[in-house]
């Protein structure tokens, strides 16, 4: 299960500002799957906010209260985007506080997670531009309920480079689900329509994060293990300790449409076995774990 490590495949050291523990994949593979990632969105099949949808459509008297307020919810979830990017900024910093090889991996890396903050930025202004379109915020309202939440730190209690890459995993899944799930029932056709394309590109986002997970598997095998298992163990979804009354309006949009993160533990579960060709005891071990917590339910 676990190939022969070379020079640039486990980079153990930590730079000054935060680079992660832990091995690295080489370049190559870093490389690899962002390529493919990119590929996934070619020119022609990208959307934006200002010229993809006729914002004249759009009307919230369809919508129920539950509804409006997942819309609000959600805005306050995507528009925390320069928290997220910094997370990466940080732990995979692309300056002389790490040495050559690193930096080489965090470049490729880089190329990614400019991608991403680009389209789920897109997301945060499509839900805002929805929100102004159809009155249920006014701008300088908006401005100011997103600023409250954005101002607040974001981080996630990891050390290991392949728990940064875990935890997203788990948590565009989810997104990408719950999507899907309130695409079902609102009743404004403009805002299923931006609900298909967020979901969609939450899934290109996941598939990303699925083969960098199963690439450090395949090539670092029982070594990984623990630190995923550590991500699963206490997973909560983005900003649950830190928004205002999280807990309360994560159940009120649940009662709109299902919202538990533990759907998105059977994808993960799919990612470790196509990985693994010859399974061991701590493998089996963590997929017996991460299908025992999504039996639990969820935690949101």
């Amino acid at each position: 299960m676990e190939g022969t490590l070379t020079e640039i495949d486990a980079i153990p050291t930590r730079g000054r500002r935060g680079q992660v523990e832990g091995p690295l994949l080489p370049a190559t593979d870093v490389d690899a799957a962002v390529g493919a990632f990119l590929r996934t969105s070619p020119p022609a099949k990208r959307w934006d906010t200002d010229f993809s949808f006729d914002w004249s459509r759009a009307d919230a008297g369809r919508l129920t209260e539950g509804e409006r307020s997942a819309v609000q919810f959600v805005t306050i979830i995507e528009d925390h985007l320069p928290g997220y990017f910094a997370l990466y900024e940080q732990n995979f910093p692309v300056d002389d506080s790490v040495d050559r090889e690193t930096f080489i991996h965090n470049r490729e890396l880089y190329h990614f997670t400019v991608r991403w903050a680009q389209e789920e930025d897109t997301h945060a202004r499509v839900l805002a531009r929805y929100q102004l379109a159809t009155g249920l915020a006014e701008q300088r309202e908006l401005w100011d309920s997103l600023a409250d939440e954005g101002r607040k730190h974001f981080d996630l209690p990891y050390t290991q480079a392949v728990q940064f890459f875990v935890y997203p995993l788990v948590q565009e899944k989810a997104t990408q689900i719950y999507y899907q799930h309130l695409r079902q029932v609102v009743g404004d056709p403009l805002l299923k329509d931006i609900l298909v394309r967020l979901s969609r590109d939450e899934a290109r986002h996941f598939s990303f994060f699925a083969d960098m997970v199963g690439r450090y598997l395949q090539r670092h095998g029982d070594a990984v293990v623990e630190p995923i298992r550590e991500v699963i163990a206490e997973f909560r979804m983005p900003l649950a300790d830190t928004v205002r009354g999280y807990w309360r309006w994560a159940l009120k949009i649940a009662d709109t449409a299902r919202y538990d993160h533990t759907e998105a533990y059977d994808h993960l579960v799919k990612v470790v076995n196509r990985a693994v060709d010859a399974r061991s005891d701590k493998v089996d071990e963590l997929v017996s774990f991460v299908r025992a917590c999504g039996q639990l339910g969820p935690r949101l």
